[in-house]
């Protein structure tokens, strides 16, 4: 396919995202599977551009002054890929299977391309209704923290500490561009282009082997806030498929034992496969059962429970920036009562002087400081580990973390405008 014709279908997928509001990746599919004469390279390239406008939907329309899916597709090659007017004239010509030439007005607003007076929600390209809660958790930064959360993510890798050194990892990747992480020392990080196709890291040697997994920086970091230690009893409360699992195996070295369950046996399937390959071997999985007694045997013996709330994702729009767009306000509330409930259910699994690790992907005050008071609220033989001092399990990192994050009485707080990372919120909090 030619450039200006997978603009053109960027644009009808986009046009099927908005009219039937379905997930990107649904729709994707569902165009693949009609257009298969699309190679590979072909459907990679569209599914970035249609990614790419959902990234800036706010702040295309904006500049364009129409919200339609042609507007939204024009203004983002100017707004995220920083296209000049003519390459988009080029790519929108006009000719067979390219969409229609641009209009006067349409050239005009690729030349202006101007956010000067835009609303916060607008140049920060989040929606409208969520504007209350951003000014509360970012106040005047709000639209600069908007559109970094709308920024193209890195591809992270997390080296598995047992079984290989990163320098190793690294070296089995070299082709790949893959650099040492910002703050993770298990990190290495491939900063793509906008328009550039993910490596197929799955089918490398390093990642067969179980040397490396994908996983976000920010994640990492949130493994090892927890600080995990050799000979601990662990249970990963909200273990899904497992990626935070395996970064407390290899934190252990695999002493002592992790216990891995969650509300969604479904969630659970894939770490299985990944616990063997991790070589992890600390890690016993309680599926969970319907009268729910899979954790009643560890009552009072667990030195850290790492909770991964369920949470509304807004600090993981960068990888999913469909799902801003399809938020609700009703799921605020929802995902706020689902994190009481996980965070009470962790107390009388906790010997004295246990510990919960509350991590989040959310950058809302709601699901963050204000359900930490509110737990401390419930609970007062609890109490929070200062954040200057939770940050030291980064080593010579730590203050150089501390001076990027944000810091409160609360908790620790990453965001892509921040630290570079997803948005992560992290609270220690100690009996």
């Amino acid at each position: 396919m030619t450039p200006g014709a997978r603009l053109a279908a960027a644009i009808e997928i986009f046009e099927a995202i908005e009219r039937e509001r379905r997930p990107a990746a649904d729709a994707l599919k569902s165009w693949g599977l009609t257009h298969r004469f699309a190679g590979s390279g072909d459907r990679a390239a569209i599914a970035g551009l249609v990614f790419d406008a959902l990234r800036r939907r706010a702040s295309s329309a904006w500049i364009m002054g129409e919200n339609s899916a042609r507007a939204i597709l024009l203004g983002m090659l100017k707004r995220e890929r920083g296209l000049d007017t003519e390459t988009i004239s080029q790519l929108a010509s006009g000719d067979r299977y390219a969409p229609a030439a641009l209009s006067d007005e349409e050239r005009d607003g690729l030349d202006r391309a101007s956010l000067e007076g835009a609303p916060a929600h607008v140049a920060g390209d989040y929606p409208e209704w969520l504007e209350p809660h951003f000014t509360r958790a970012f106040g005047e930064d709000r639209a600069e923290e908007g559109a970094a959360l709308a920024s193209r993510a890195p591809l992270d890798l997390r080296v598995n500490g047992l079984k290989a050194e990163r320098d190793a990892a690294a070296a089995m990747l070299s082709d790949l561009a893959f650099e040492p992480a910002r703050w993770s020392p298990w990190g290495l990080r491939n900063r793509l282009s906008a328009d550039a196709k993910s490596p197929a890291i799955h089918a490398e040697p390093a990642f067969i082997k179980g040397m490396i997994e994908i996983q976000d920086e920010g994640s990492q970091l949130a493994a090892l806030l927890a600080a995990a230690k050799p000979g601990e009893q662990v249970l990963d409360l909200c273990a899904g498929a497992g990626g935070k699992t395996l970064a407390l195996a290899a934190a252990m070295a695999n002493k002592g034992q992790i216990y891995a369950t969650d509300d969604d046996k479904r969630r659970l399937a894939p770490i299985h496969d990944r616990l063997k390959r991790a070589g992890a071997r600390n890690v016993q999985v309680r599926t969970p059962k319907s009268i729910g007694s899979e954790l009643d045997d560890l009552a009072g013996r667990i030195d850290l429970v790492l909770i991964d709330a369920p949470c509304t994702g807004t600090g993981a729009w960068r990888r999913n920036p469909d799902a801003k767009w399809r938020m609700r306000p009703g799921a605020l509330e929802q995902r706020r009562k689902e994190q009481a409930d996980v965070l009470d259910r962790a107390v009388p699994l906790l010997k004295a002087g246990g510990r919960i690790a509350y991590v989040t992907c959310s950058v809302l005050e709601e699901e963050n400081g204000d359900q930490v008071r509110s737990f401390i609220a419930r609970h007062p033989e609890f109490s929070v580990r200062p954040p200057s001092e939770t940050v030291q399990a980064l080593g010579e990192r730590a203050s150089r973390f501390a001076g990027a994050a944000r810091l409160s009485d609360e908790g620790i707080l990453m965001t892509p405008r921040l630290t570079d990372t997803d948005g992560f919120f992290v609270s220690i909090l100690f009996r």
